[in-house]
């Protein structure tokens, strides 16, 4: 077809470029060479730049002319290395349901060094190995070859990595090079390094019932909830479920919520069943990234460990996903693609028809809503693997009471008898700094942040006011800006004042803190934690850093210092972190055969949720939750997207969602807004938004199909940063 026509009909590219902008974009095949396949790199100009593409289609006809089409570049890998289909798949479900631009998905999920046309692939890991004329060399003297005399010895004792090698040999590549040469030694494909793996403990009745249950659903799609009490060995049962599929020769990963997880995990991992797992989150190198990446794409790995991003590694020959902590709220991506790893991780395994692994001790009420319904198979662990009795849990009554940074004398009291017995004890409270807010006795002046709603946190050690929103830092004041009064002081405790004042009260023990602030970097936690466990008697201040899934078998104190907040929040979801918190840092006590005790200190010790979670335990506590969120028509009851904006100022915000609720055109459903976040200013710019709801998750669906059509086109979507947020988790 001419350019005076409508399009073009002969062949094209549909190519997702990482923009945020619907739909695929069309190209034409190189000038020289084949056409590049689904799942391969191009490079591409895309208005002014030059970009890195995905081919996602190759088909047919363009509804632009010929004269308006761009020929891409030739295919930057070859096509073994392209994307997958399976995951290609995913990726295209992923930006159908969440709504969000399929380029931005797909180079989302990708390693970052995707992005660049010049990246590849790392070879494959090679080692060396020892010939027969480099025996007989080595049984001769050195002479002059004294370096490649040491490679040889190094050999003898079986194959190595060339790094690992020349380490050993104290000798650089040129000896090594001049080795090979002279036939003394040769390169091969390396091998997957193996250990004898170790025994196990012997499994509880109940363990061995789960595992048992689970093995009995067979190998197809199937998800199982391991919902165990803390510290009643889901590990152990994902271990015996992970040994049954690496014996199979299949792909595993497990995904952690947090990267301070992983080094405790990845060495009981490595040494029960004799491998090491490749590892991928956002804090390694883009390097490191893509060679875990390839790892799995090339089957040279079998077994992988991660955080959230993990969940897109290109498994080959998968065979078990497992999700410890399934709980956690950093398994949902807050800002760019909005996705919630926890369900793409379902849908992920239901495609590959593997079964996966839901481990918690506090599940959310979406996941036991659907183990409710039939959909997920509930496997219950109610007894601690050690035999150890569950912590005995105190409320204390704040009110009327005196406290020290914090802390009633009762608590005070508890602590100084734990350290007595030469226990350790842990006390917890999710907030940092010294205190949340520094004022002005005289005249009620108090630190805000310029670019937010919330004041600034004092961190007293270092004289400075810090956002913990928008990360803005201000040196603190001497006197009081605005009356000039000598009055300044701290309002409310934050870890930094408790572990000052333990330490005071305490003196003759150790106190670590643990929080952002304290724990920077690289395998300094590890390091603390290891220092814990040793025994010796001292104090842990912290916060949730510390709730999630470590083992401190001489901690039988934890002190939770204050919880009011949730219990009065407007977030209808922040009764359900709170009660997941509580169980979480409680079950750090008494994990080994000394008693476990933990003291609450509330303002609020006669509240409805709190007494029943106290006294009853997590499952009644969440049944409660669900039956008011069966009534109040909320999630899981419910399908919810918000439609968020922000803006330097609050009109331009406004305006945008005024439009696009008129835009709405949804039957059978609500939508209400515009209302102001929680928060409403935050790193100086304004943000709203729009809650839609449904009853039924397809009609949601259709509704936001044709509604953001509508919204792209308004003449104000251009004065704001807009977003859809696909199953909301704050607001």
């Amino acid at each position: 077809m001419n350019d005076a026509g409508q399009g073009y009909s002969g062949e094209v590219l549909r190519v997702a470029v990482a923009v945020p902008l619907p739909g695929l974009f069309d190209y034409l095949p190189p000038k020289n060479g084949g056409v590049p396949q689904r799942g391969q790199r191009v490079q591409v100009r895309f208005g002014h730049r030059q970009l890195v593409g995905l081919v996602m289609a190759v088909g047919h006809g363009s509804r632009f002319p010929r004269s308006k089409l761009q020929h891409v570049g030739e295919a930057i890998d070859p096509i073994e290395q392209r994307v997958g289909e399976a995951l290609l798949a995913l990726l295209e479900w992923c930006s159908r349901y969440y709504k969000h631009a399929i380029g931005e998905v797909v180079f989302g999920a990708l390693p970052p060094d995707f992005r660049k046309p010049t990246s590849r692939w790392p070879d494959p890991p090679t080692e060396l190995s020892i010939t027969g004329e480099g025996c007989e060399r080595l049984a001769q003297p050195p002479g002059r070859a004294r370096a490649q005399h040491r490679l040889l010895a190094a050999l003898e004792h079986g194959p190595m990595p060339a790094p690992e090698l020349l380490a050993a040999a104290e000798t650089g590549r040129p000896s090594l090079a001049a080795l090979i040469e002279a036939g003394w030694a040769t390169e091969q494909p390396a091998r997957p390094r193996r250990r004898d793996p170790s025994e196990g403990p012997v499994l509880t009745a109940e363990q061995g019932q789960v595992l048992d249950a689970i093995r009995a659903a067979g190998e197809g799609f199937a998800c199982h909830l391991i919902d165990g009490v803390t510290g009643s060995g889901k590990t152990e049962v994902y271990l015996r479920l992970v040994q049954d599929h690496l014996a199979a020769g299949q792909q595993v990963l497990v995904l952690v919520p947090e990267i301070g997880l992983t080094p405790q995990l990845l060495r009981r991992f490595e040494t029960r069943l004799g491998v090491a797992p490749r590892v991928f989150h956002s804090g390694l190198s883009a390097g490191e990234r893509m060679a875990t990446w390839a790892a799995a794409a090339r089957r040279e790995a079998q077994l992988f460990v991660g955080t959230r991003s993990a969940l897109f590694l290109p498994l080959t020959k998968a065979g078990l996903l497992v999700m410890d902590e399934s709980h956690d709220p950093s398994f949902k991506q807050q800002d760019g693609f909005r996705y919630a790893a926890r369900d793409v991780a379902v849908k992920r395994a239901h495609d590959l028809d593997i079964p996966i692994v839901l481990g918690t001790a506090t599940p959310s009420l979406e996941t036991l809503h659907n183990a409710r319904a039939g959909r997920y198979h509930q496997h219950r662990l109610v007894t601690r693997a050690t035999g150890a009795s569950p912590p005995a849990i105190r409320v204390v009554d704040l009110r009327t009471r005196r406290t020290e940074a914090g802390l009633c004398p009762d608590a005070l009291a508890a602590i100084g008898e734990t350290l007595a017995r030469g226990e350790q004890a842990l006390v917890f409270l999710n907030r940092r700094g010294y205190a949340p807010v520094l004022l002005c006795h005289e005249c009620g002046w108090h630190a805000r942040c310029r670019q937010c709603d919330a004041n600034l946190t004092w961190h007293r050690a270092g004289r400075v006011l810090v956002c913990h929103h928008c990360e803005a830092r201000e040196r603190a004041p001497d006197v009081c800006p605005d009356c000039r009064a000598d009055a300044l002081q701290g309002a409310g405790e934050g870890t930094e004042q408790l572990e000052q004042a333990l330490g005071r009260l305490f003196s003759g023990t150790p106190v670590y803190r643990v929080d952002r602030d304290a724990v920077r970097r690289k395998g300094e936690l590890e390091s603390l934690v290891e220092t814990v466990r040793s025994g010796e008697p001292c104090l842990l201040v912290g916060t949730q850093m510390l709730a999630k899934g470590h083992h401190f078998p001489k901690v039988t104190l934890v002190v939770v210092v204050n919880i009011d907040q949730a219990l009065y929040s407007a977030d209808f979801r922040a009764l359900e972190r709170m009660g997941q918190m509580l169980v979480q840092v409680a079950g750090r006590a008494g994990r080994a055969q000394a008693p476990g005790t933990v003291i609450l200190q509330t303002h609020h010790p006669d509240h409805d949720a709190l007494r029943t979670l106290v006294e009853e335990g997590y499952p009644a506590f969440a049944g409660n939750q669900l039956d008011e969120r069966r009534l109040a028509g909320l999630p899981p009851f419910a399908f919810q997207a918000v439609l968020r904006a922000d803006a330097p100022d609050r009109e331009p915000v406004r305006a945008f969602l005024q439009a696009a609720r008129q835009a709405w055109q949804g039957r059978g459903m609500s939508l209400h807004g515009p209302f102001p976040a929680m928060m409403e200013k935050r790193a100086g710019r304004v943000r709203w938004y729009l809650l839609a709801q449904s009853e039924e998750r397809p009609i949601l669906q259709r509704a936001l199909d044709n509604w953001l059509d509508a919204v792209r086109r308004l003449p104000t979507a251009r004065q704001v940063r807009w977003a859809i947020d696909v199953d909301p988790q704050e607001f």
